[in-house]
């Protein structure tokens, strides 16, 4: 385990998505029913149906992208290197590890019988829903939360955490809620993320939002006195502050959301096949272990992550 003051150098170092939305007329001539005087009411339009969490039926049935898939003999996975805990670089290894990798490796093993058949690809944050519409990966295990918006264009599993929206804070700001983290601050985000749309829904008294490419990209802006607080997703947020024992989260969390795969819309069968795992890895206790080994230390008990 590294001691916080490495945690802090390596964080240093890094630097290199549903919402759910009646006319009358004026008879004329003689006396008439009061139906009759009533124009009819205009059909409802259609409400937004968009749920996040809905998705395929799990289901491992071979189709066209398994099938290619399994010619290919690897899994193209757009994992992020940049999350303390999720998916971030081992400096001693060089390898790619954390809590959505070892979701990467299941699904390889599933699908090719070795975990190991993997071929991974690190993709930022902005990117992530391109790579997934033009194939230049199978899917995404990078912490990405499913939103409706984003559902336009992508597939998703079903959920795999629950997540939310924390600010972190600098200790010396002694701010200890999410007004006072950002009501005449200068915010970071992450480009195209959850956070960076809220702060465009919603400045929270914000002077100014920075969107950069990775949230660790914040961290470090943070460190370097360049912004005042990031806006994260509450795991990410707890990846900060593991890295760094000078800032903190403060404030409840807000805007409670879930993460998933992310896939291609035609890709049916992997779509049913992912989610088939995902219901595995919660009845065998794999999802468990995976969080206690990576989460529990910064996220506490599991209980209010999962899906």
């Amino acid at each position: 385990m590294r001691t916080a003051r490495s945690r802090f150098l390596v964080a240093a170092a890094v630097l290199a998505a549903g919402v759910l939305g009646t006319g009358s007329a004026d008879g004329a001539g003689g006396p008439a029913p009061r139906a009759a005087l009533e124009a009819p009411a205009a059909p409802a339009a259609p409400a937004d149906t968009c749920d996040p969490t809905d998705s395929l039926p799990p289901r491992q049935t071979v189709g066209a992208k398994i099938a290619k898939i399994r010619e290919r003999g690897t899994l193209i996975v757009g994992v992020d290197q940049n999350s303390y805990h999720w998916g971030f670089r081992n400096p001693q290894t060089g390898r790619i590890e954390g809590f959505d990798l070892d979701l990467a490796h299941a699904l390889a093993k599933s699908l090719l019988g070795d975990p190991d058949r993997i071929t991974l690809k690190t993709v930022p944050t902005p990117r992530r829903v391109e790579a997934v519409k033009n194939g230049e990966v199978d899917l995404i295990a990078r912490t990405m939360t499913i939103t409706c918006e984003r559902k336009k264009d992508i597939a998703f599993s079903v959920p795999y955490f629950r997540v939310a929206q924390r600010a972190v804070v600098p200790k010396a700001a002694h701010a200890t809620t999410l007004d006072g983290a950002l009501k005449g601050k200068r915010a970071c985000v992450a480009q195209t993320s959850s956070s960076e749309a809220e702060l465009k829904r919603n400045p929270h008294g914000a002077v100014s939002v920075l969107a950069l490419e990775s949230q660790l990209d914040c961290l470090v802006r943070m460190q370097l006195g360049e912004v005042d607080a990031t806006l994260t997703d509450i795991e990410l947020a707890a990846a900060q502050v593991a890295q760094d024992p000078m800032v903190e989260m403060v404030g409840e969390p807000f805007l409670p959301a879930y993460m998933g795969v992310a896939m291609n819309q035609n890709d049916t069968d992997l779509i049913a096949w992912v989610n088939q795992v995902l219901a595995d890895r919660q009845a065998d206790g794999s999802w468990r272990a995976s969080y206690d080994h990576w989460l529990r230390d910064t996220m506490g008990a599991p209980d209010p992550y999962l899906p």
